[in-house]
């Protein structure tokens, strides 16, 4: 056990961003042994778009909950991939409407079944007896409500 793992509480931040990183990376190897050439940064944008079809960029940060900044860039590099296209809204010409291209759709179809998968491994990866899913939920719900940073200014002006 190193020094982090020992700290506890404190470092959950970087705890979580390991587990990430750990996960992130286990998946761009499973997406390339299915022969699939997809970073797993693109999923959040790539899923949304399969579900919801067509979005504003504004939409789409909501849906994912990234800053409108990173949206644009993880747009951009779909763009560049020709998995996504833009067209204008019918209703209002400044807006653009962000949908899978023929080539993304194709993506997401020999997708699904690898995402089947990952979603089985993934939920006995989770399913322990802290129910790591639950927990997320339930801090992002605290944190929903006030965040980190409001707490510890509450708490600091309490004392």
């Amino acid at each position: 056990m190193n020094i982090i793992d020992e700290s506890g509480i404190l470092a959950i931040s970087t705890r979580l961003q390991r587990l990430s990183e750990q996960l992130r990376k286990d998946g761009a190897l499973i997406y390339k042994s299915f022969d699939i050439d997809f970073e797993p940064k693109w999923f959040p944008v790539i899923f949304t778009l399969y579900h919801k079809k067509k979005l504003s960029v504004v939409e789409i940060s909501n849906e994912i909950g990234y800053t409108h900044p990173s949206t644009i860039s993880l747009l951009k590099e779909l763009e560049k991939q020709k998995l996504i296209q833009s067209k204008k809204d019918k209703q209002d010409e400044r807006k653009r409407l962000i949908v899978l291209s023929p080539k993304g759709t194709e993506l997401v179809e020999k997708m699904k079944p690898v995402w089947e998968l990952m979603s089985k491994v993934l939920g006995e990866i989770a399913d322990n007896k802290n129910h790591l899913l639950a927990a997320i939920d339930e801090a992002e719900e605290k944190i929903a409500t006030q965040s980190f940073y409001q707490r510890v200014l509450q708490m600091k002006n309490e004392k």
